[in-house]
């Protein structure tokens, strides 16, 4: 079964794997360079971690056809430790990185995922279509009429060489014409060697030299944490959104492992820290790819080309890379979202704007997943809350008051459990039935204790039933009520 598994995992799709493969690798050269730039590194850290990170993690990943290299989001993260500190404590980092992600793996950390909502992940998938298109606009700006006509003319074939042939990705296509006439015509725009100087060396193990001690540990640590916790953040939701594309599962917590174990082959090759990335995820899919031979093309044509085929690549113009990243942003973005604006309850609309507005306004994934997963569930605990209520009847021959409990008592609920009792009527008993109540958390525990003891400061007898398994347990391990001298403690204070 596991045999079989692997073998559909690596030779399952071979034509549509190799073809997309080609197309990312391709793609993730102007990506790698830019991302090293931002990041204050040499062009070749950005393209050997791509390499190293994209083959490592197509064996170890838990999500087949999924990309994963340096990225936008990691590379943002360590600008100050490269400026303040150099390469070398940028690779210990990287590698500390990746001890953290490997121990979130064996932590089951990604299991986290669960309390992710749709509306976030929409959110998150939206806000990163915007930032893939406004990446794409300064390649846009002041430049001759040649780049807009060649940025048309890669659109036109994105969308319509399909109709001609669909075995053969379209954005290849793209990149292999618009190259061609280019060189043919001479023309004068701005190409991937205009980027950055491509490394003309394979990558060699580098150990990091700096002192292993404490204080390098104070050093790297304050962005190791943040870049692990951004890598896997970007990593888990990405796979989260291939699973959606491909309508397949994955392993989060093997994706953490894998991501873990990929940045420490950067590291220790020479590259700095990476994770999934989005956009080259997209176009994998869109271009035919859906297995682990996909990523490991990906990474293993890209250090071909950048090391043997660099002057062939050099010729690529940025045009057609735009036109594949636009085609990118527009594929990625969820449309049904809008029209579904005016479907979905405001609570859940105003958790996906909120995600893409602290996204796209910060260009950091992380704020935006956390804002809107708190929205998320502060929404949640309040709507919840409104299905708590108290029902109550008398018997007026035995001087008996019943209540009855219903709903989920927790924080949020607490004051209202509390509100709907009377203390003040004179009774001689009080039932108090929680047969299809349940009580979650401290808070909850408390307002029963306020409730029973202020009956029984009045002189009413108190009677708790129906408490079910759950509920009996953290009432019995934290209440107060059934103990006489926690409650001789409370009344003696009063």
């Amino acid at each position: 079964m596991i045999l079989a598994q692997k073998k559909a995992d690596w030779l399952g799709n071979v034509r549509g794997d190799v073809l997309a493969g080609l197309v990312v690798a391709l793609a993730l050269i102007p990506e790698a360079i830019a991302f090293s730039i931002i990041a204050g590194v040499d062009p070749k850290v950005g393209l050997y971690a791509s390499f190293c990170i994209a083959v490592i993690i197509a064996f170890v990943g838990g999500r087949p056809g999924m990309i994963s290299a340096a990225t936008g989001a990691m590379a943002l993260l360590m600008v100050t430790l490269v400026k303040n500190h150099g390469l070398e404590y940028l690779l210990a980092a990287t590698l500390l990185t990746g001890v953290l992600q490997l121990i979130a793996g064996y932590l089951k950390l990604g299991e986290l995922m669960r309390f992710v909502s749709r509306s976030v992940v929409t959110g998150f998938v939206n806000a990163l279509a915007i930032l893939i298109f406004m990446a794409q606009l300064p390649e846009l700006t002041d430049v001759t009429w040649v780049v807009y006509a060649m940025t048309a003319a890669g659109l036109g074939i994105i969308y319509l060489f399909p109709l001609l042939n669909k075995t053969i990705p379209s954005p290849l296509v793209c990149i292999l014409l618009l190259t061609a006439v280019s060189m043919v015509l001479g023309l004068d725009i701005r190409t991937v060697g205009d980027m950055g100087e491509l490394p003309d060396t394979l990558p060699v193990f580098l150990w990091p030299e700096v002192p292993f001690n404490l204080e390098t540990l104070k050093i790297i640590l304050p962005y190791a944490a943040p870049l692990a916790v951004v890598g896997l953040l970007e990593s888990l939701m990405t796979a989260t959104i291939v699973d959606d594309l491909t309508d397949t599962p994955s392993d989060k917590n093997r994706e953490c492992k894998g991501q873990g174990i990929a940045n420490i082959g950067a590291g220790l090759m020479g590259g700095m820290a990476g994770c999934a990335m989005i956009g080259q995820s997209v176009i994998n899919v869109k271009s035919g790819g859906r297995g682990r031979l996909s990523t490991f093309i990906a990474g293993a044509v890209l250090l071909i080309m950048v090391v043997f085929l660099s002057d062939w690549v050099a010729q690529i113009p940025m045009a057609a890379l735009v036109a594949v990243m636009i085609m990118v942003s527009i594929g990625t973005f969820n449309w049904a979202s809008i029209r579904d604006l005016k479907q979905y309850p405001l609570s859940t609309n105003l958790v996906m704007i909120v995600t893409v507005v602290v996204v796209v306004w910060t260009h950091n994934l992380a704020y935006g997943v956390f804002a809107g997963v708190l929205l998320a569930a502060l929404f949640f605990a309040n709507k919840i809350s409104h299905f708590m209520y108290v029902e109550s009847e008398k018997d007026d021959d035995a001087d008996v008051r019943q209540y009855r409990v219903v709903g989920q008592v927790f924080f949020n609920s607490a004051d209202k459990f509390t509100a709907a009792f009377d203390f003040k009527e004179a009774l001689s008993r009080v039932d108090i039935d929680l047969s299809r109540a349940h009580f979650w958390d401290i808070t909850a525990v408390e307002a029963l204790d306020k409730v029973v003891i202020k009956f029984r400061r009045e002189g009413t007898d108190v009677n708790v039933v129906g408490l079910n398994d759950a509920s009996e347990t953290i009432v019995d391990r934290f209440g107060k009520h059934d103990k006489p001298e926690e409650i001789e403690k409370v009344l003696g204070g009063h």
